[in-house]
């Protein structure tokens, strides 16, 4: 399968990237086994890769994967694209892997990359009052300071998700009348400056709602200016109308040829509302269909089994994906009975150390880790999880002449 010609960088970035930064390993890793940056060459030139480790197969019992076979290949790489997977040879004069296994890059599918700590001093998160409401009144207060230096800040947690192998991430970036558009255009100079190693795709978060503060023409703005979802959070207990702020978001991203991803924290009847609800809008609109996804969604970890089955198949039908950071504790997200209706269910980090939340790793592969810890996952529930997706094995894409993008990463 060979790559149109017509695809954007974006795109291609989303879906086909492969980074060294992903090179997971099976034994004894240290950041000093791998090859430093300065090894690469630019990523226009061509290079080989030796004692590179691919998974060729699987091992099965009674139907069930329990173990992934693999072998030691020459990797060819030409223009940034894997080329050619060949039989190992030893002695060539290729970078030497040291037969650590190489996977896709990961993405982090729930991230706020415009707003953090990271990259300063660590400091503790504040005692939060009056809920989500209380928050914005905590960053009405913050963020004229924290703008003075989110392009950095975002670069470094750019670095960080690379350390653990992300090389794409969809980043909520706040859009609301205390940031107006600064937010959006400094994070944009973060991923510009990130361009050659890291991908993105964003959305036009109204963090203070969209009415609550009068969001509506930053975001109206912000859906001219490269973004790829529009966002909301929260439509009862922030604006207090879950029909008007629904379909506000859906107007602005029809019109502007954007998909739709808002954050959903209500757990009760104004959140299983709002769900069923923004289900009919894409019904209403085909095209929004596979590019919806709720945030969160805890709504759904509350009801009953039979209601759950109910949603998760509207949901299916619908094409509407969810988001979901994993909660812990009594919360328990029924992620296998969304996999039972085909629901595209995607990972990410959300907060990472920042008035939010100071606990975040910006490691997606620890959070299928936790969801095979909560659900007792098995490898096939688990596999897909911080790639987003399904993915083919190495040897069998590109035997299949399919060229995919590798973006070497400078942290390990």
């Amino acid at each position: 399968m060979n790559i149109q010609d017509n695809i954007s960088r974006k795109d291609f970035l989303k879906n086909a990237t492969f980074a060294m930064g992903g090179l997971a390993v099976s034994k004894g890793f240290s950041p000093e086994n791998l090859p430093s940056e300065n090894v690469f060459p630019s990523t226009k030139d061509k290079l080989s890769l030796k004692n590179v480790r691919l998974e060729t197969g699987f091992d099965y019992e009674e139907g069930e994967v329990i173990a992934t076979k693999t072998a030691l290949f020459l990797v060819e790489i030409e223009n940034g694209k894997i080329t050619n997977i060949a039989p190992n040879q030893p002695n060539a004069k290729a970078i030497d892997a040291k037969g650590h296994l190489m996977l896709p890059s990961f993405r982090d599918m729930h991230i706020h990359l415009d707003k953090t700590f990271y990259g300063d001093k660590w400091q503790a998160i504040r005692k939060r009052t009056n809920g989500v409401k209380g928050m914005i009144a905590l960053e009405q207060k913050i963020l004229p300071e924290l703008l003075k230096t989110s392009t950095y800040k975002a670069e470094k947690l750019i670095e960080l998700l690379q350390s653990k192998g992300t090389g794409f991430a969809r980043s909520h970036v706040n859009i609301e009348p205390t940031s107006k558009l600064q937010s959006l255009k400094n994070l944009q100079k973060a991923l510009e400056n990130k361009k050659n190693s890291f991908g993105a795709e964003l959305v036009a978060f109204p963090q203070h709602g969209v009415f609550y503060t009068d969001s509506v023409p930053y975001l109206k703005d912000a859906a001219q200016m490269d973004i790829d979802f529009i966002g909301g959070v929260d439509p009862f207990t922030i604006d207090g109308a879950i029909e008007k702020t629904i379909d506000f978001t859906v107007q602005l991203a029809l019109d502007n040829n954007k998909g739709i991803d808002i954050h959903l924290h209500e757990s009760g009847e104004s959140g299983l509302k709002t769900v069923e609800y923004l289900i009919e809008k894409v019904n209403e609109n085909p095209v929004l269909k596979g590019k919806t996804f709720v945030s969160h969604c805890f709504v759904l970890g509350k009801l009953e089994k039979t209601k759950q089955e109910e949603i998760a198949g509207k949901l299916g039908a619908s094409q509407v994906g969810i988001a979901s950071t994993i909660p812990i504790g009594s919360l328990i997200m029924p992620i296998p009975t969304l996999y039972k209706y085909n629901v595209k269910v995607v990972t990410g980090n959300d907060s990472i150390i920042d008035h939010w939340n100071t606990y975040g790793t910006g490691s997606v592969l620890q959070k299928a880790n936790l969801m095979a810890i909560i659900l007792n996952f098995y490898y096939q529930e688990v596999s897909k999880l911080p790639q987003a997706t399904y993915f083919p094995l190495m040897t069998k894409a590109i035997n299949n002449g399919q060229k995919l993008e590798i973006k070497p990463i400078s942290h390990f």
